[in-house]
């Protein structure tokens, strides 16, 4: 029976507040757990956070996270507030596979019956795309990252203080934003589905896309050393490629 567009509007009203619902009552966990939560914020601004002493034990690190990096706040209320921003950003990743799912369940009436039993495959896949991006931010782009820009100065006078807001902020938006890139795949298989893109083109603009992914790997990374550029490009390349395989599919 087909289904009007005042029941698509009124289903997808429903689905924005159940998604609503589902991050307020992740972000309120979150809030409550503040020790724990910034701790593992604050533990790449630390010398023996587990990539430099990973590193280190590599002997490819030598110095790395041994310069002592000072935090400061300027503003009143801005320890709060900030508490609130990364309790809210927090939510949104625990309740990532609930919000996946509400969407799935919106776009299900349009899928064939074979793709509504691969559901559960592609919302944990989709999942894993995302805390993947996340962690690789967390472990690799934001250490190397911070390191270069908290410890650059344009004379030995400027000293550098850095702002709780700009530390935090640039954490999570650089997370957000790597979890987003890693569902390439995700959003390749979705415009497959809807006959928006084929496989054969991805195949020719290759070269194209790993010279595009590299400009925003460098974005991403502004430390301008090679070895950090490569850690983002190549698992960008191979989500591209892996693209390739889900569309074809």
């Amino acid at each position: 029976m087909a289904t009007s567009f005042w029941e698509h509007l009124d289903e997808l009203r429903s689905v924005l507040i159940r998604c609503v619902v589902a991050w307020a009552l992740c972000a309120v966990a979150a809030f409550c757990f503040r020790d724990a939560l910034f701790a593992f914020l604050f533990a790449p601004a630390h010398p023996d956070f587990i990539t430099y002493r990973l590193l280190k034990f590599l002997a490819w690190g030598e110095g790395l996270g041994e310069t002592s990096i000072s935090f400061i706040n300027t503003q009143l209320a801005a320890q709060f507030t900030t508490h609130m921003q990364v309790a809210a950003l927090a939510g949104v990743v625990i309740a990532f596979p609930f919000l996946l799912w509400q969407v799935y369940r919106f776009l299900a009436p349009a899928l064939y019956p074979q793709e509504k039993r691969a559901a559960g495959r592609i919302i944990a896949f989709g999942t894993l795309l995302f805390l993947c991006g996340v962690a690789l931010n967390y472990l690799v782009i934001f250490p190397f990252t911070f390191r270069f820009l908290a410890t650059y100065q344009v004379q030995p006078e400027v000293v550098n203080q850095i702002a709780l807001n700009s530390y935090v902020s640039t954490l999570l938006i650089l997370s957000l934003l790597m979890g987003i890139l890693f569902e390439m795949p995700m959003v390749a298989w979705a415009l497959g589905k809807a006959g928006l893109l084929e496989a054969a083109w991805l195949k020719q603009y290759r070269r194209h896309a790993l010279v595009a992914l590299m400009i925003v790997a460098a974005v991403i990374t502004p430390t301008g050393d090679a070895f950090t550029l490569m850690l983002v490009t190549i698992p960008l390349y191979l989500l591209y490629e892996l693209s390739i395989v889900v569309v074809r599919h």
